[in-house]
C-alpha cells in the first residue's frame, strides 16, 4: 500500500524545476558549499548544506543565521519551486522577521538526490530538523515550522511529533492530497498527506494564512484546517489572494511579523477557548488592520445616543433648533467619517516590510513558485 500511495504522490503532487535553478560546488581549500547561479547567495550568514536521510537520500538546505534571533523557522516550501527560486524569499523572511531560517529541497528536487515521494519528504524535513537541533544547537521550544502548499504535509506530520515546539505556520495548506482534487467526505487508505487528520495532534499555536480566491488549493482547506486546530491563532484570509502570490500582499509580511512577536514574547499565553491570543482582555476579532480605526468609530457611536439625550430638552423648544442639531450631528459624523479615514491611511506608514513586499513581488512575478495545475486532475495520469 505505502507504493502504491507514494506512486500517486510523485504523479499528481511534485513537479521539480527542470534543470534546477541552482548548482552547488565545494570551495577550493575550506571545503565550504557554496550555491551557484544564484544572485548574492555567497554571504558569511548563509551555509550550503547537504543533509543524509534515514532513506539514503541527501537533500540540499541552506540556513540563514540572523544575529538577532531567538527563533528558528523551518520553512517547506510547495511543489514546483527549488532552493534557488525560494532564496530571495529565505533571506527577507530571515531578515524581516528576525529569525533564523532553514528551507530545503525534498528528495528528487533541486540538487537534493532520490525521487520525490509523500514518505521521503517526512524523511527530508526529520534530516533538516535534526540539523537545527545537531549542528545549529536549536531547542524544540524555539522551532517554528513553517509549510507551503504540498510542503504542509511534511509539516505537520513533523509538528505531530514534537510537543514542545514553538509554533507552526501552514501557508496554503491541503486537507489532504486527494480533497484536493475530489470533495470526498472522509479519508481513504491510499489518500496522502492526511493534514485533516494530523492537524488536531498539534500542541502548539498555528497560524493559517490561506487566500479566498484560491483556484488550486480551495479556501476552504484552510479554514477547516483552522477549525480543528487546539491552539488557534488569528488566521489571515487574504481577500482576492491566489495560491502562489499571497507574498505580493501586504498584510502577509505584517500578519507573520505579528504573530513571531506574540509567538517570541508570549510563547504560553493561551486561553480556555483553545485559542492563541496576546492579549486575553482584548482578543483581536479581525485580521484587517482597519479594524482598529472600525472599533473607535463603533466607540463613538455608542457615545452618540448620551449626547442626543442632552439635545432632547433643547430639540423640543425650536424645530429650527431641531434642524440645526441635525445638521451639526450630520457634520459632527462627517468629520468623524474623515478622521477614521485618515486612521486607516496612517496606520500603513509605520509599516517599513511593505518595501520588502515589493521586493517579494517581483521575485514571484519572475519565478513560478507553484504549478499552477499541480493538483488538478487533468494534469496527472492517475
Amino acid at each position: 500500500m505505502g507504493a502504491v500511495t507514494s506512486s500517486m504522490a510523485a504523479k499528481f503532487a511534485f513537479f521539480p524545476p527542470n534543470p534546477p535553478s541552482y548548482g552547488v560546488e565545494e570551495e577550493g581549500q575550506s571545503g565550504k558549499l557554496r550555491m551557484t547561479g544564484v544572485a548574492a547567495a555567497v554571504k558569511e550568514n548563509v551555509d550550503v548544506l547537504r543533509l543524509p536521510t534515514k532513506r539514503g537520500n541527501d537533500v540540499v538546505a541552506v540556513y540563514i543565521k540572523n544575529p538577532s534571533a531567538s527563533l528558528t523557522l523551518l520553512y517547506s516550501h510547495g511543489n514546483a519551486a527549488d532552493l534557488g527560486q525560494m532564496y530571495e524569499l529565505f533571506t527577507e523572511l530571515s531578515l524581516h522577521l528576525r529569525v533564523n531560517l532553514l528551507g530545503y529541497d525534498y528528495s528528487g528536487y533541486g540538487k537534493s538526490t532520490g525521487k520525490p515521494s509523500e514518505q521521503n519528504t517526512y524523511a527530508d524535513i526529520e534530516a533538516a530538523y535534526r540539523c537545527l537541533v545537531e549542528k545549529y544547537g536549536a531547542k524544540e521550544e524555539d522551532v517554528i515550522l513553517y509549510g507551503q502548499s504540498v510542503g504542509s504535509g511534511p509539516t505537520l506530520d513533523l509538528a505531530t511529533r514534537l510537543p514542545r515546539l514553538r509554533a507552526v505556520v501552514l501557508h496554503s495548506p491541503i486537507l489532504s492530497g486527494l480533497r484536493v482534487m475530489y470533495p470526498v467526505k472522509r479519508t481513504y487508505w491510499f489518500d496522502i498527506y492526511k493534514n485533516i487528520d494530523k492537524v488536531p495532534f498539534v500542541n502548539c499555536p498555528v497560524l493559517v494564512i490561506h487566500g479566498t480566491a484560491d483556484d488550486v488549493v480551495d479556501w476552504s482547506h484552510g479554514k477547516r484546517l483552522w477549525e480543528l486546530c487546539k491552539e488557534k491563532y488569528e488566521p489571515l484570509w487574504v481577500k482576492g489572494g491566489n495560491h502562489c502570490d499571497l507574498e505580493l500582499y501586504p498584510q502577509y509580511i505584517k500578519h507573520l511579523k505579528r504573530f513571531i512577536s506574540v509567538i517570541e514574547k508570549s510563547p504560553h499565553l493561551r486561553n480556555g477557548s483553545g485559542k492563541f491570543t496576546e492579549q486575553p482582555e482584548n482578543p483581536r476579532r479581525s485580521t484587517d488592520f482597519r479594524d482598529k480605526s472600525r472599533s473607535s468609530t463603533d466607540r463613538r457611536d455608542n457615545s452618540r445616543p448620551s449626547i442626543d439625550q442632552r439635545e432632547k430638552p433643547r430639540l423640543s423648544t425650536d424645530r429650527s433648533e431641531k434642524s440645526r442639531a441635525s445638521t451639526d450631528r450630520r457634520e459632527r459624523s462627517r468629520r468623524s467619517v474623515d478622521r477614521s479615514e485618515k486612521a486607516n491611511n496612517s496606520s500603513d506608514q509605520p509599516e517599513k516590510a511593505r518595501n520588502s513586499i515589493d521586493r517579494f513581488g517581483s521575485m514571484v512575478r519572475s519565478v513560478g513558485l507553484c504549478n499552477i495545475d499541480c493538483f488538478k486532475p487533468t494534469a496527472t495520469a492517475v
